[in-house]
């Protein structure tokens, strides 16, 4: 990454320099706050969280800035910058505060609420995922105002960020409808996504949905001996084995029927991309758990299965003894967890339609199934790769990275449709973390230069957004 930060060239990447030493103090002291959603304990620290954001962005001379909790909901977080010109572009940065638990805690190397810089890598639960990434945000936003030497961004920026995202964001349709003109906006762009690698930089241009649910057979009332029964009543653990079994052929495809039936396929150009960026299977599998090789849906490369290709996985099978030694009885009862990642077009209700008449076709006779679902799911979300939106963020991370931008997606799962479908606005993705920033789990972290980088993409995001936009 070359460049001189004081050329007059890049008026955005000064501002940043001058700004990185007390970007990075306020991250760290951000950090030190245990905003864990998931867990009742640490819901006062979730609302020292909003609190702590909403003073940062009073101080940094935001106007209008609002904590918004009650409800139920955790408090979020509401801030306002208007434009000059009254007509300009309104933009709503999207992110979240609340952060994962740490366990287990005896596996990190630093203490996950001090914020440890340790060179170029800041550790600290939320590093990344996604305080990291706000505060990035906010930076780019002082940043365009000294590259503009002005009081008022080219467009209205508005933030948004929720305080129950890793709950799932269960009442974000509701905040999108209480406040909806307050977060009337022309564009959202999504902070929580990461960049392909650091020497490889990409534009996300969507995220997979997701389905969850649990398929439950009964044979009895209780477990039986096998040597009174066995062979001659149906065993459920032996039918979910069968089920499981029919999940897939042996191409890897999904055999739920209808399941490929509003699955979009990415453009050629897309796939080029994909196929363009460095790809190193051994770090790959390393990183995936240390899996001993790749596997999948026959076709397709392991980045594009990843991405843009749906999947049906099994997280767990229970039914029967698990404990010491044998003990020989046909249980009563059997289940499987399963879990759906969605690409567009597909919906979670039509999964869960498939899921049942899936269900239904595998059960024996003498067997009663029950399917229960984790929740609505999430529906999946792209943007089109040539949408001024995507090419304007496009360009303003080529500005701010020094090389080409390719596309590509992310394989989780987060709120773009919510967000895309509440306010009815395109959504674009602009985040400068990595797949390797451990989020979610011990050591998590975020590589300072990067996020530096970021917030010049930022900066120089505001400056073109008004004419693209136009």
């Amino acid at each position: 990454m070359s460049g001189d930060p004081e050329n007059p060239e890049h008026p955005e990447r000064a501002a940043v320099a001058a700004l990185a030493d007390d970007f990075v103090a306020d991250l760290r002291e951000w950090l030190a706050i245990p905003s864990i959603g998931t867990d009742p304990a640490h819901h006062e620290d979730v609302a020292r969280s909003a609190e702590w954001l909403a003073a940062a962005l009073r101080r940094d001379g935001w106007p209008d800035v609002r904590v918004w909790s009650g409800s139920g909901a955790l408090p979020a977080v509401f801030a306002c910058l208007p434009a000059a010109d009254p007509d300009a572009p309104v933009v709503l940065v999207y992110g979240h505060h609340d952060v994962q638990p740490v366990d287990p805690v005896e596996q990190w190397r630093y203490p996950p609420f001090e914020g440890t810089l340790v060179g170029e890598e800041l550790f600290g639960r939320g590093a990344s995922d996604d305080k990291g990434q706000v505060a990035m945000h906010l930076l780019g936003v002082k940043a365009h105002l000294a590259a503009l030497r002005a009081d008022h961004p080219s467009v209205t920026i508005k933030l948004f960020v929720e305080g129950e995202e890793e709950s799932g964001s269960p009442n974000l349709a509701r905040l999108l409808d209480d406040h909806r003109a307050d977060l009337a906006c022309d564009l959202v762009v999504f902070t929580d996504t990461p960049l392909y690698a650091r020497d490889a930089p990409t534009v996300c241009t969507g995220q997979r949905g997701i389905y969850g649910a649990e398929v439950v057979l009964t044979g009895g009332t209780a477990d039986v001996h096998s040597g009174r029964a066995g062979g001659s009543v149906p065993n459920p653990a032996t039918a979910v084995a069968r089920l499981v079994a029919a999940l897939h052929d042996d191409q890897g495809r999904v055999l739920l029927p209808g399941f490929y039936a509003d699955v979009i396929e990415p453009t050629d150009a897309e796939r080029a991309d994909y196929a363009a960026l460095p790809f190193d299977r051994d770090v790959w599998l390393a990183n995936s758990g240390g899996a001993q090789t790749e596997a999948g849906e026959a076709g397709w490369s392991t980045l594009e299965r990843v991405w843009v290709r749906p999947t049906a996985e099994v997280n767990g099978i229970l039914g029967g003894y698990a404990g010491p030694g044998l003990k020989t009885i046909v249980p009563a009862r059997a289940a499987v967890k399963l879990s759906f990642r969605l690409v567009p077009d597909q919906r979670p209700d039509r999964i869960a339609a498939a899921l049942r008449e899936f269900v239904a076709a595998h059960t024996p006779p003498g067997l009663s199934a029950e399917i229960i679902p984790r929740g609505d799911g999430a529906p999946p979300y792209a943007m089109p790769v040539d949408h001024p939106a995507v090419r304007a963020v496009k360009e303003a991370l080529e500005g701010a990275f020094e090389q080409p931008v390719r596309f590509s997606r992310t394989g989780g799962s987060g709120p773009a449709a919510l967000l895309r479908t509440g306010l009815g606005v395109p959504v674009v993705y602009l985040g400068a973390t990595l797949p390797d920033d451990r989020i979610h789990a011990p050591n998590e972290r975020v590589v300072v230069p990067l996020l530096l980088r970021g917030a010049e993409a930022a900066a120089r995001l505001w400056r073109l957004l008004p004419e693209r936009l136009s």
